[in-house]
């Protein structure tokens, strides 16, 4: 009887332990894992991808031509634990007939949960509340002292309506919000109607709006959307919340309009780069709410996430329709 013939499959990180058990069951595959938390060095990935059917990474791990061509000729699936594919190389993949899955959904609602508390963690100013009463800074009640802004009557703007621009605007409904502005490639009408939203272009969201939270993808019309310009017209007690991609603001902007009171607050869970070196000017600020790239971790989410990922692998390497395929 002839042996059996396993498909090479390598695991960029330690994914969580649904994910990690799927590939253990699957007796066709031999499974090999950068072990760490931590990042994996270039050099480790060229060295495990090489000859590798398929490949399991993560956001972080940028897949390029170098790690394309070190992989060789077997390589048939790239299944990412992520709904972003901007760390691959597309075109490069698409060129070589590679299929490529990706986990869409299934963080929606965690992510959107996220962008309220990071919000509401914003513009209600708790980062400076809790260290005032750990530092002393708490004496009395004082009419004025901490005051935030609150979301009764106001107009939020979300860039990107899309499944986690709606979950959020969902969310933030019941707080009293007045109006919903929403802007991105085209109007969407059908998913509007639930908030009554109104498409709007980039300039008209950014004045009117007394909070914008930043939802859409990253692309060439996105990367830089915004910068100086938008800012300057923000309404100065307006609140900023970018949980989308780092790039899609320039930081050097955003330091300046929240150092100069251009505006009032702004709350990140994405940077560029991610992580953002502690000597970043954006952390010396008190009106600006940073967070390590959370919007998806919840231990059930990172399980169906990490589940997705490897069902995508699996179906992929045995010629079967993936869970979640991105088309190419």
């Amino acid at each position: 009887m002839r042996p059996v013939l396993l498909m090479k499959v390598f695991v960029t990180r330690r994914i969580p332990p649904e994910g990690r058990a799927a590939l253990a069951r699957a007796a066709d595959c031999e499974v090999e894992q950068w072990d760490s938390d931590e990042p994996i060095p270039v050099k480790e990935l060229e060295r495990g991808v090489a000859g590798a059917h398929g490949l399991l990474c993560l956001l972080s791990d940028r897949v390029d031509k170098r790690i394309l061509d070190a992989a060789g000729a077997n390589l048939k699936v790239i299944s990412t634990l992520s709904v972003g594919v901007d760390h691959l190389a597309l075109d490069e993949i698409k060129k070589r007939g590679i299929r490529v899955g990706y986990t869409p959904d299934v963080l929606t609602d965690t992510t959107a949960e996220l962008a309220v508390s990071l919000l509401l963690t914003t513009c209600r100013r708790l980062p400076e509340a809790i260290e005032e009463v750990k530092n002393g800074g708490w004496t009395s009640w004082k009419p004025l002292w901490l005051c935030g802004y609150g979301l009764t009557q106001s107009t939020v703007g979300i860039v990107g309506l899309g499944r986690i621009g709606q979950a959020i605007a969902r969310r933030l409904k019941p707080f009293g919000v007045q109006r919903f502005l929403y802007t991105g490639r085209q109007p969407r009408p059908e998913e509007a109607a639930e908030f009554q939203a109104e498409f709007v272009s980039t300039p008209e969201l950014a004045a009117q709006s007394d909070f914008i939270v930043v939802a859409c993808s990253l692309t060439p019309a996105t990367k830089g959307l915004c910068n100086k310009d938008f800012f300057q017209k923000m309404k100065e007690t307006a609140v900023f919340v970018n949980i989308s991609r780092g790039d899609v603001v320039n930081q050097d902007d955003l330091y300046q309009a929240l150092a100069s009171g251009q505006i009032a607050a702004a709350g990140l869970d994405v940077t560029t780069p991610e992580p953002l070196p502690t000597n970043h000017p954006l952390l010396t600020l008190k009106n600006c709410v940073i967070l390590p790239h959370i919007g998806s971790a919840t231990h059930r989410t990172r399980n169906t996430m990490s589940m997705l990922a490897a069902n995508n692998l699996l179906a992929g390497l045995r010629g079967e329709p993936m869970p979640s395929e991105l088309m190419l």
